[in-house]
């Protein structure tokens, strides 16, 4: 398997992922996920099988704040390369693949690349029943999100370099 940044022709696959990761509320939408390609391709981390196919994923923007406002899943436009926390939206792994650490490999590889390009680190929101798995990645519960993403429950999580 290989990981690799995303291009224009990913997106269907992605947006199927997607779909099959997230209730329908909470899951970006096909014409979200082109319009955050179209500015931050590079913060798509796609992993694939030897033939190809699309099996996890991981992307989200670069932004000098240390939390996800809800803007930011719908304003690809926020988005600021010279940021100092990389921001996860999404971590999804095909249902086919469950259960293999998949979603793991990626994940680490999403962290290697934000020291790589000098981030002070990673931020995501998670559901409470994901706090005990993010902190596995050496994450810290910053408690309840402002954040009301697809009318969910989210805890702010944060990984400093």
């Amino acid at each position: 398997m290989k990981i690799r940044t995303a291009k224009l022709s990913d997106l269907p696959a992605m947006a199927a992922v997607e779909a099959a990761c997230f209730p329908p509320a909470e899951a970006a939408t096909e014409a979200s996920l082109k319009a955050r390609l179209s500015v931050y391709p590079e913060h798509f981390w796609l992993l694939e099988d030897e033939d190809g196919t699309l099996v996890s994923f991981v992307n989200g923007m670069v932004s000098d704040e240390p939390t996800i406002r809800d803007e930011m899943f719908e304003n690809a436009n926020l988005h600021d390369e010279s940021g100092a926390w990389q921001a996860i939206f999404g971590v999804g792994t095909a249902p086919e693949y469950r259960r293999r650490g998949l979603a793991a490999k990626v994940m680490e590889h999403a962290i290697a690349e934000a020291k790589r390009q000098g981030r002070k680190g990673c931020v995501l929101t998670c559901k409470a029943h994901l706090v005990h798995y993010y902190e596995k990645f050496g994450y810290v519960n910053a408690g309840l999100s402002a954040s009301t993403h697809g009318g969910a429950v989210w805890y702010d999580m944060r990984l400093t370099f």
